[in-house]
């Protein structure tokens, strides 16, 4: 386990015609994070104008004996898995077996205020029923077979954490309750429910209970301690996460959904609607969460997103509407949080447009007019009229006042770029010792400076 190999495996075909220079900035940013980590491996689709336009695995699905990940590997997703079974409920009401305003006393009458809770308010965390799994590591009871209607006596019948409605709080109990009422109006349980309305429609052969479909294919879990390495983790025995997060698939198979969700294939448009129509708490707030989804932006772009957590996994799957992109991250480690990182770097290099060309001597430039900001001095003929005016003597002491007492610089960097106004708007950060102060700038197209705002 010293020897972390991560080894870049063959593409699947791609589906959407990319451009190579893209792939590679993907690919070396994947593998750098995973080198820089030591973690064990991760799998990514990018989905762009609704086709797979990048499917990769880098790092190793198992690290004893050595077995490299590769696009068919399969991954447990956790909590990536309530999208399903919200999307269960969904066909349900579109069939007229139930609607998600029904109170959850129709299917379970002895659980705690099951006469006020809805199946709306079980799927976005605003029912009150407290959560049986926060915890982010595997504990003894875990380790045992349970049944999930006996997570439901157990957890459901507690007194609510809050009254139904008035606060958002994230809780595993809402799903396993949802999934259990799910089987009662369907008559069946959810994975063959699963199966027979979105796994096999889309082609998802790979998705399935991790427990009752394991796979030699599978990859292994583990954990890490701080900055040790990866080590190998129990997983959750059966029924622990039931229709909160037991599903395991390759990130293809995840894939599928997102791009059948783009195409509005499974549900109803109307049903697509709800599913990602934010809940509101009952004085207006907002809660960020739909059915089991997060909404919410990305640079502006609208995003549909959640991650999710089982032991020895970490996963992340995004959907950008507008963009009719989406992106998947699967890893086979916890305690080492790769999938931000990785989701972030495929989503500004696939979605957001280039940023101007950094320039060298622009940022050398601005670094020295800090310097002598520092001191007290100015080169005025850097700077337009307006500048000048702004550059008083009063402005001057203040800002070298700032500056002095604030040590060494550590680090100046600029954190954005765009056009307004006619001209270049940039924006630096300037880490010190003891304070950091940000660069509020604007150039004009000869190069002049027509703002140059420090700011605490």
């Amino acid at each position: 386990m010293r020897t972390f190999a991560l080894v870049l495996l063959a593409s699947l075909p791609l589906a959407a015609q990319t451009d190579s220079g893209l792939e590679r900035k993907i690919s070396d940013k994947i593998n750098a994070t995973l080198r820089e980590s030591r973690a064990s491996s991760a799998s990514v689709v990018l989905v762009l104008d609704g086709k797979v336009a990048f499917a990769k695995a880098f790092g190793n699905a198992n690290l004893d004996p050595l077995r490299p990940a590769t696009t068919e590997t399969r991954y447990a997703v956790g909590s990536i898995s309530k999208q399903f079974t919200a999307a269960s409920v969904l066909l349900l009401q579109e069939q007229g077996k139930l609607s998600l305003d029904d109170k959850v006393a129709k299917y379970f009458p002895d659980l705690t205020r099951a006469n006020e809770v809805s199946i709306r308010q079980l799927l976005s965390h605003t029912s009150g029923y407290e959560d049986y799994a926060p915890e982010d590591y595997i504990i003894p009871a875990w380790t045992e077979p349970i049944a999930p209607r006996a997570i439901v006596d157990r957890w459901a019948k507690k007194p609510l954490n809050f009254d139904p409605g008035t606060k958002w709080q994230y809780s595993n109990t809402n799903y396993v309750l949802a999934g259990q009422i799910v089987e009662k109006v369907a008559g069946e349980g959810l994975l063959p429910f699963l199966r027979r309305h979105i796994f096999d429609p889309l082609g998802m052969h790979s998705a399935g209970d991790c427990f009752e479909t394991p796979g030699a294919n599978d990859a292994a879990a583990y954990t890490r301690f701080a900055g040790g390495p990866p080590r190998p983790v129990k997983r959750e025995a059966a029924g622990w996460y039931f229709a909160a997060g037991e599903l395991c698939m390759t990130p293809s198979d995840l894939a599928k959904w997102d791009m059948a969700w783009l195409r509005e294939e499974i549900l109803s448009a109307k049903s697509y609607e709800e599913f990602i129509r934010e809940a509101r708490l009952a004085n207006g707030d907002h809660t960020g969460y739909a059915l089991g989804l997060s909404v919410g932006e990305f640079h502006r772009l609208p995003s549909i997103s959640h991650s999710g957590e089982v032991s020895g996994f970490i996963s992340a799957n995004s959907i950008y509407p507008t963009r009719r992109a989406a992106i998947v991250v699967l890893t086979n480690e916890d305690g080492v949080n790769l999938i931000g990182p990785i989701s972030t770097a495929i989503a500004t290099a696939a979605l957001l447009p280039e940023e101007p060309a950094q320039s060298k001597q622009a940022d050398a430039q601005a670094k020295g007019i800090l310097a002598g900001l520092r001191q007290g001095k100015l080169d005025r003929a850097l700077f337009t009229s307006n500048a000048n005016s702004y550059f008083t003597d009063v402005a001057l002491r203040d800002i070298e006042a700032s500056l002095k007492p604030a040590g060494k610089l550590k680090s100046f960097t600029r954190t954005g770029e765009t056009l307004r106004g006619g001209m270049t708007h940039r924006n630096y950060r300037a880490e010190f010792e003891k304070k950091t102060f940000t660069m509020n700038i604007y150039v004009m197209p000869d190069g002049k400076y027509e703002q140059f705002m420090v700011e605490q």
